[in-house]
């Protein structure tokens, strides 16, 4: 790993966790004290951020971290569906005994992980990031066999994207105390999709990303009321935070 590839990923990751909050600027001199690395590889990190709209370019301000909204959500959510129910349809089509063993093992280990933590064995930061990965693990393997890098590469941009938004979401608990199970989602989905039933497997997979973008968006809108009535009449009531 390079020193430029250090510095996205590191960068990328504090945005991804909330530690860089949407619209914090992004100053070399800042990034260079935190992570110890030079403003060459530091710049060839933002550029590439900014490419994945992870960061924006400011015009005399510099980098600063991309925004959130709800609009911006739903457009992810609603493009992410539709690359990878296209990435899904044909990972059924094309995929054999090793994408089906791969699914399957990647689904056993998320829901293993994610057992862990609701028995509160694992709820370190380790713990959760485990289930993160473990989470994007899941979903690569289910598209792994779509024959298409196009495919997949627009599937790890959308990913990312989106993660900014449910990081906080895997445990399945809503700011309004709601559940969903979410492992169940998971295993059925991957279930399906071994069956080779398209149908169901496509619209299993709209509805679960569906479902994440409605729990999510009565997280925002709670989040922005509450911090609203925090500030006063003066707050802005259509403002809204990243969630968590």
């Amino acid at each position: 790993m390079t020193l430029a590839d250090s510095a996205y990923a590191r960068i990328r990751q504090d945005v991804v966790n909330g530690t860089l909050l949407p619209d914090h600027p992004l100053r070399l001199d800042a990034l260079k004290a935190r992570y110890g690395i030079g403003y060459s590889p530091l710049r060839e990190a933002l550029n590439r951020l900014q490419s994945e709209r992870i960061v924006v370019a400011v015009p005399l301000r510099g980098f600063t971290v991309a925004p959130v909204s709800l609009e911006q959500m739903w457009d992810v959510i609603e493009t992410r569906i539709h690359i990878e129910s296209r990435a899904l349809a044909l990972s059924m089509q094309h995929g054999d005994d090793a994408w089906e063993s791969e699914v399957v093992s990647a689904m056993h280990a998320l829901l293993l992980q994610a057992r862990r933590l609701a028995d509160q064995r694992d709820v370190s930061p380790e713990g959760r990031q485990k289930l993160e990965d473990r989470h994007r693990s899941f979903h690569r393997a289910l598209i792994a066999a779509c024959r298409s890098e196009w495919l997949l590469d627009f599937s790890a941009k959308l990913y990312v994207a989106s993660e900014r938004y449910r990081h906080t979401a895997l445990t399945g608990t809503a700011a309004d105390g709601s559940q969903r199970d979410l492992q169940a989602e998971h295993r059925l989905l991957a279930e399906t999709a071994i069956a080779r039933d398209a149908p169901r497997a496509l619209e299993l997979l709209k509805t679960h990303y569906q479902e994440t973008g409605r729990h999510l968006e009565r997280s925002m809108r709670q989040g922005s009321e509450g911090a609203a009535a925090a500030d006063g009449p003066s707050a802005e009531a259509g403002a809204v935070r990243e969630p968590g």
